[in-house]
């Protein structure tokens, strides 16, 4: 695949780090990127035009609260117009989307949790140390790869942390 449209939200701070990832690895890999930033509604919109006038033929869905809210639409459109797409965690796979790889959400709440306690217990915020995400989960749906025509290799596979028949 030599050229991907990517979802991102340009109010979200996290997001440019993970853009200038992406923008490393696709001059390695010579693939075009587009950047769309698709962070509310109308926004969405118009991303949904620009992937179908823009000739990309996949799509990465970047981590953010807003594509989670609309997962089910962000799937439905990647179906629509049988474009492969990556998401960020294993619920938008469970819907039908292709494939996800991302830090564990449940790990992460359970991770919030734990400093919720601490706070409750007297802590100060400020002194708690920031943590980083450690446990990834690589999901593919073998049934959308059929739908789409595509073959997932082997060794994929045998990465994956959950295969959805």
């Amino acid at each position: 695949m030599s050229h991907v449209a990517v979802l991102w939200n340009s109010a979200s701070p996290a997001s440019a780090p993970s853009l200038r990832g992406m923008q490393t690895t696709a001059r390695i890999l010579n693939v075009k990127l587009d950047l769309l930033d698709a962070g509310d509604p109308t926004k969405l919109d118009r991303a949904f035009g620009a992937i179908g006038a823009g000739g990309a033929r996949g799509v990465i869905v970047t981590n953010d609260p807003f594509f989670y809210v609309n997962r089910v639409r962000l799937v439905q459109f990647a179906a629509s117009r049988d474009l492969p797409a990556v998401y960020f965690t294993n619920v938008f796979v469970e819907g039908g989307g292709l494939m996800a790889y991302g830090s564990s959400l449940e790990d992460s709440y359970r991770r919030a949790a734990t400093y919720v306690d601490k706070i409750l217990k007297g802590a100060k915020p400020a002194d708690l140390p920031v943590e980083q995400p450690t446990n990834f989960h690589l999901v593919v749906n073998l049934k959308t790869a059929k739908a789409l025509g595509l073959t997932i290799p082997h060794s994929v596979l045998l990465r994956a942390d959950e295969v959805l028949q």
